[in-house]
């Protein structure tokens, strides 16, 4: 098995309580359908600043902001792929970028 870390990105905030706990439940829910696969569940993330190489930074939260991420082991690149397909921010709007962890 190889690590692959989740990146999400974009997904719309739940706009009541009762809303935020559907959304919660989709998420605990596919987290306990993967079972062991499960690495770290990880976070939401606020917004993010981005460094450039000449030192300017930015605080707009970049092209295409990320909204969290998690880390899965998976057999392989297809496999990760399709742990992402069941992914609750699918379904809010949101994309998963997939990348595996190279082990140093």
């Amino acid at each position: 098995m190889a690590k692959f870390l989740f990146v999400y990105h974009g997904g719309a905030m739940p706009q009541s309580e009762e809303e935020g706990a559907k959304v919660m439940k989709a998420w605990m829910d596919w987290f306990a359908s993967l079972g062991a696969a499960v690495v770290d569940g990880g976070n939401p993330v606020g917004k993010s600043q981005t460094v450039a190489a000449n030192g300017a930074v930015t605080n707009d939260g970049g092209a295409n902001p990320v909204s969290g991420y998690s880390v899965f082991d998976a057999k392989d690149p297809a496999d990760a792929a399709r742990i992402a397909k069941g992914c609750p921010i699918l379904v809010a709007g949101g994309s998963v970028e997939v990348a595996p962890i190279i082990e140093m």
